[in-house]
């Protein structure tokens, strides 16, 4: 760790009403995905991940910036026998690949408040979330092969197809253009683009909504939707009939038809 990073935290946590927020904090150097901030991170989402009051959690940058991606300017020479792909490949599935798994398995909702650009693994984090909004003066960017020619990366691949469409993930990837906020929310990259100086009152708004889901909703929910990509509509249908044999039968739809009859909200037990 360097001397000027050494005295402070790579991520700053705060935690009210069930909502924690994480703040990825190297704004100097506009939050890159430095190693010991994503080590961090990862050890602050699997602290959430066993602390039952936490029903929601929040991801967002400090100062200017989101998160930048990779840092090409503290990137370490190769240990002796190793090039620097084989390094760096080592590295991406021994800690970044397994933190964008634990995003997507974390067992609460997870807001991302995109505060500003989202470039490179930056966009794979933002979208790693379950809701993604940003400030209006966000952007996202992916400069891999235009600049550098190599895939992106952090499960951009991935997201970026499924929320958008091939033909929008095929022109990030190769026409070295930005996206801006509200470009990103009419292709569906995102939920909402809001002015910068509401980003994180919108960002708690949400994640307060989201806290009040039963507590497996979230985890169903993406279970679901990562199904259908590869179902038949016949396999569909019935994997949603065999979900709901097990889940017609739990509290949270007993408190839900009784809150319905009531005219009142309902209320879930917590996880």
């Amino acid at each position: 760790m360097s001397s000027d990073t050494a005295a402070q935290p790579f991520i700053l946590q705060e935690q009210a009403d069930g909502i924690a927020t994480l703040t990825l904090n190297l704004p100097a150097k506009l939050n890159p995905i430095a190693q010991g901030l994503q080590i961090e991170l990862r050890d602050a989402l699997e602290r959430i991940r066993d602390d039952r009051s936490v029903r929601a959690v929040i991801l967002t940058g400090a100062g200017k910036a989101f998160c930048v991606g990779a840092d090409l300017s503290a990137m370490a020479p190769p240990e002796e026998g190793k090039s620097l792909g084989t390094q760096t490949a080592e590295w991406m599935q021994s800690l970044s690949n397994p933190l964008i798994e634990t995003l997507r398995t974390l067992p609460v909702p997870v807001v991302a408040a995109v505060n500003g650009p989202a470039a490179g693994a930056g966009v794979g984090l933002a979208l790693a979330a379950d809701v993604t909004i940003a400030a209006r003066s966000a952007y996202f960017y992916l400069p891999f092969l235009p600049k550098l020619g190599i895939v992106p990366d952090l499960g951009c691949t991935w997201a970026i197809p499924r929320r958008a469409g091939r033909a929008r993930a095929m022109g990030m990837a190769l026409l070295d253009e930005r996206v801006g906020a509200g470009r990103a929310v009419q292709w569906g990259l995102i939920w909402a683009c809001v002015d910068d100086e509401q980003l994180l009152e919108e960002a708690k708004g949400i994640a307060q909504r989201l806290a009040r889901l039963p507590a497996h909703a979230v985890l169903e929910a993406r279970e679901a939707f990562e199904a259908s990509e590869h179902h038949t509509l016949k396999e569909q249908l019935h994997y949603e009939s065999e979900r709901q044999r097990e889940l017609i039968d739990k509290p949270s739809f007993r408190e839900g038809v009784s809150a319905f009859l009531q005219k009142r909200a309902p209320v879930f037990e917590s996880r």
